[in-house]
């Protein structure tokens, strides 16, 4: 460990902060985000997609790469301090009978929804950010060295992944078990970008819309059950195994609810829109007299979804879902649905919210509380923390 780094982490739980880093992308046309991180000695940037939907942060890695995909910055230089097999953070991204064919190093291999995937070694460097107090730190944490990656049917051009998950071995448990942060992740995105923070001081925790986490879904952000509202009303379709995931552009319903969506949304555009069957962009896009400029010409023709969390007790908290939420409007100028049917992709009965829905909403994973909380907030303004020095 370096000097800086020891010397830092023994006054660290006294900072009490947060760290906010910008985001950048959209939904369409790019069709991802990104955060820029800052590894090594000295500091280089990488873009990395943030996803809280997996535990790991890996960075495509010259070791030499076997294969690597398109990235925007040079590989990534992996240090000589290798993480040991028997690290419990080599052990939480493995099963329990796992074997050590290598004791000095720990290989990993992580899969992703779309097909994509990762093969590396885990490696030690450090990681600079800036806290929300106004001191510079640069803690030393674990991330995966990638050597072997495998695009998926979503691939985007990125350094690698930002994982923000639930496990021992994602950024944010990493830096709360040094006592830089409190358990909690959050991000805010726009159609311009967005900001992502790690901590707690930059909400007012009385202003969320909160329900808890479920317990029986431990690998992801999972809300529970709930119901399925449209247009105000409810649709008799309840008991959805809800999950929350920034790694995935749009949202997907299961089987039964996606084809619920399709032929109401068909009845509520009857005579008022056609559907566009020569725009690939999406499955479902639709078109007016003449081509859409933006959301806002739409919105009339659209109602408004909602998911209804009963185990938020009596108030049964709900995530509003506007058709600013689920629409884009498409190069042709038609209006597509950004809800896709998660069955087809190997989803089974999971309800996955993507980033198309989060958009205009602060969306905080308090993993402390086990608690999930949204807010509609203006995310092209980072937050100004009630700590911060300016």
């Amino acid at each position: 460990m370096s000097k800086g780094a020891s010397s830092y982490s023994s006054g660290a739980s006294r900072i009490g902060a947060s760290v906010i880093f910008p985001l950048y992308g959209n939904v369409y046309p790019n069709g991802f985000y990104f955060v820029q991180v800052f590894v090594g000695f000295p500091p280089r940037p990488y873009f990395l997609d943030p996803d809280t939907g997996s535990d790991l942060t890996w960075l495509q890695c010259d070791a030499p790469c076997v294969r690597c995909t398109q990235g925007f910055h040079p590989l990534y230089r992996p240090t000589n301090d290798l993480v040991v097999c028997r690290d419990p953070l080599c052990a939480s991204l493995h099963s329990s009978d796992y074997r050590c064919d290598n004791p000095k190093q720990c290989d990993y291999e992580v899969e992703y929804a779309d097909g994509g995937s990762s093969l590396g070694v885990l490696v030690n460097d450090l990681f600079t950010v800036n806290l929300t107090s106004g001191v510079r730190i640069s803690p030393r944490l674990t991330l995966g060295c990638g050597y072997d990656q495998l695009p998926g049917i979503s691939d985007h051009p990125v350094d690698g992944v930002f994982g923000l998950g639930k496990g021992k071995s994602s950024i944010v448990s990493q830096l709360h078990d040094q006592g830089v942060v409190k358990n909690v992740v959050g991000h805010c995105l726009s159609g311009q970008g967005g900001y992502l923070f790690l901590g707690e001081d930059v909400y007012d925790s009385s202003s969320i819309t909160w329900t808890p986490m479920s317990r029986d879904y431990t690998k992801h952000y999972s809300a529970g059950n709930a119901e399925f509202v449209f247009g105000g009303k409810s649709t008799g379709l309840k008991n959805l195994n809800v999950i929350f995931d920034s790694g995935s552009s749009y949202t997907y319903f299961n089987s039964q609810v996606y084809h619920a969506l399709i032929s109401m949304i068909k009845k509520g555009l009857s005579g008022k829109l056609r559907e566009a069957t020569d725009d690939r962009t999406l499955p479902f896009c639709w078109k007016g007299k003449k081509p859409f400029k933006s959301k806002r010409d739409v919105k009339k023709y659209f109602k408004p979804l909602a998911l209804r969390f009963p185990n938020g007790g009596k108030s049964k908290p709900q995530l509003e879902i506007s058709p600013e939420a689920y629409l884009i409007i498409s190069s042709k100028g038609n209006a597509c649905l950004g809800i896709l049917n998660g069955t087809d992709i190997g989803l089974n009965d999971f309800n996955m919210i993507g980033d198309i829905s989060m958009q205009d909403k602060m969306l905080i994973y308090d993993n402390e509380k086990q608690a999930i909380g949204w807010t509609a907030a203006n995310c092209d303004q980072p937050p100004r923390s009630n700590r911060a020095i300016l």
